[in-house]
């Protein structure tokens, strides 16, 4: 069977190595327009904040990696024309120009996303740079060591992280965000002002509520950024805002969604059953509310790319969908989130209740601790974990994790409130606070009359009797 891959990012990479773990006398053929695949993107903030010193340590496989498995890799050619009915594309060579045509039996959809330029006025200016491929970040590492005063507009992850790694290395740095908070898709406005609080005590300006409207050239070569809220000017500015699915060239032969997103069934495949689709190009299945989402994160892409692999043989693993897990480190402190806050779920028009946990993630007894807040949302109804965010010094990721299972295997507070973790003063109290913060839920349940009657609530019980269990 001949199987060609259009996109060899994640997805792709992905992909390919499965197919040829599982299937190698299949003929696997790969269309790449770059000259380099698998760029981890989301490391760029990590080569620009000198936590890695080599940008070339972002890339995990090469052409030379996956031709060895057996594939044929074409980089640098683009794919320019499919024709789902007659199974042929239209490739063009972009180093001879050379245009010919090629066949397939099955075709992977691993296209990926591109950066959501925004339509603002002077886009284009040389001073205004885009942040995803190898090419910007090289781009943008150079141009960066010359100017001292960077503007981000967008406070998603990638603006957030931008922030840091330019405030981290002496830079003056400005952060335009349209909406009344940060990362206003992943966590709370009251996790936002806590991330606030920190970008600020490390001298980032941040701008809430700041519509930046156009970018034009100043006295001196400075850039002057137009919003909302009056003129500022910065020496060079980062667009952060967003991605949109890179899925023209099967527009009106599959089904998309309204963000121009494939859409996939429980087998990663579209609504044509000869092509599938992984990574950024194509939804998600949001476990959190049973519904399809358009969520471009590296994890989810790595894993639709496998399953791809998989079942382009024949169904034969379902996609378990994703809560779409993640987090980032903002100086020193982790910021994990999964699943829906209270804002989503209302959006979403699913019950919703939250509680927050205050305290801190190991003993006060102990040498140190760290100050530690859990938002967990619950839908009253049925009692089931939607999501949580975690914000501390201490590492707490995993933790985000352990929810994630939680909210993929149904879990209620109640079932979370005595799941089995274990206990050391110097990991956590006898109660984890995973423990303590779904008791808390229980508790909130039962002042506002929907007690569980197979359930006690304990409340801060473990917190006060911790030396007691020793």
């Amino acid at each position: 069977m001949k199987i060609v891959i259009v996109g060899c990012t994640h997805a792709g990479t992905a992909a390919a190595a499965q197919i040829l773990k599982s299937h190698p006398e299949a003929t696997v053929r790969i269309y790449e327009r770059d000259d380099n695949i698998s760029f981890l993107s989301c490391g760029i903030y990590l080569y620009l904040g000198g936590k890695v010193n080599h940008l070339e340590d972002m890339f995990y496989s090469s052409p030379e990696a996956l031709a060895k498995l057996g594939a044929c890799v074409k980089t640098q050619h683009n794919v320019l024309k499919i024709d789902a009915q007659a199974k042929t594309l239209q490739v063009v060579d972009m180093q001879t120009g050379k245009v010919f045509d090629d066949t397939y039996d099955k075709l992977i959809m691993t296209t990926g996303s591109n950066v959501a330029v925004p339509p603002i006025f002077g886009i284009d200016e040389s001073k205004v740079l885009l942040c995803k491929t190898y090419q910007q970040a090289q781009e943008i590492y150079e141009t960066a060591k010359d100017n001292q005063r960077i503007a981000i507009i967008g406070a998603g992850y990638i603006g957030t992280e931008l922030s840091e790694s330019y405030a981290n290395t002496n830079h003056d740095v400005t952060l335009f965000q349209s909406h009344d908070q940060i990362l206003n898709n992943y966590i709370s406005p009251d996790m936002s002002d806590q991330a606030v609080q920190l970008l600020k005590a490390h001298g980032v300006n941040v701008l809430l509520n700041h519509q930046v409207t156009a970018f034009t050239g100043g006295d001196d070569g400075e850039l002057v950024i137009e919003t909302n809220q009056g003129d500022f000017t910065a020496d060079l500015t980062i667009v952060g805002t967003g991605f949109v699915p890179n899925t023209e060239l099967l527009r009106g032969q599959v089904e998309m969604d309204k963000h121009g997103a494939i859409i996939i069934n429980d087998y990663v495949q579209t609504s044509n059953p000869d092509i599938y689709a992984a990574g950024d190009s194509c939804v998600v299945n949001f476990n959190p509310t049973g519904a399809s989402a358009y969520t471009p994160l590296a994890t989810n892409a790595v894993r639709q790319g496998a399953l791809a692999g998989l079942n382009v043989f024949g169904n034969q693993q379902r996609y378990m969908g994703t809560q779409a897990t993640s987090a980032m480190q903002l100086f020193n402190h982790t910021l994990a989130t999964t699943g829906l806050t209270l804002k989503m779920a209302q959006q979403s028009h699913i019950p919703a209740e939250r509680v927050t946990f205050d305290g801190t993630w190991r003993p006060s007894y102990m040498p140190s601790t760290d100050k530690l807040t859990i938002e967990l949302i619950y839908n009253p109804d049925n009692r089931k974990i939607l999501g949580a965010q975690f914000l501390s010094a201490h590492e707490v990721a995993q933790s985000a994790n352990a929810i994630s299972i939680a909210i993929q295997n149904g879990n209620t507070i109640d079932d979370l409130s005595f799941v089995d973790m274990l206990f050391s003063p110097n990991f956590d109290d006898p109660f984890n606070y995973l423990n303590l913060v779904a008791q808390q839920a229980v508790e909130q349940e039962r002042q506002a009359g929907r007690d569980n009657p197979r359930i006690t609530a304990y409340g801060d019980w473990a917190k006060q009797n911790d030396r007691d269990l020793q």
